[in-house]
């Protein structure tokens, strides 16, 4: 069930990315929508926001290129996984990070974010 849920999340960044609806998921994982100028992220998996809040403080921001350049890298690898059977049971799912699109700070800050918290949680090694 855990499987077909982060599938579900996988298959629906997929799909915000690459169109011009809205998108949610049920249960855990990314949403990122476009409302034709700008994205939005959300992150339903239940312990983000609280680990989120208590690992992430102004003091350790950076640029939206930095994120960028990071998330870029991180879906590579997060791919390469998927690929390779590597974390089967977590990473499922292709997930299309478009390079020509400006997602915006905030949604590459939380992308970026969640990966940190993935490989925590997991114990994955992504970055």
């Amino acid at each position: 069930m855990k499987n077909f849920l982060f599938s579900l999340f996988i298959l629906l960044l997929v799909c915000s990315c690459s169109t011009q609806q809205k998108a949610a998921s049920s249960a855990r994982g990314i949403s990122i929508v476009n409302d034709s100028t700008e994205y939005e992220i959300t992150i339903i998996d239940p312990g983000f926001d609280q680990w989120y809040t208590l690992n992430f403080s102004p003091s350790k921001d950076y640029s939206n290129e930095y994120y960028r350049g990071k998330n870029l890298n991180t879906v590579s690898n997060w791919n390469i996984y998927l690929t390779h059977g590597k974390y089967p049971l977590v990473i499922d799912s292709f997930i299309n990070y478009d390079p020509s699109v400006d997602y915006g700070i905030e949604v590459n800050r939380r992308l970026f974010w969640y990966f940190k918290y993935s490989e925590q949680k997991y114990y994955m090694r992504i970055f």
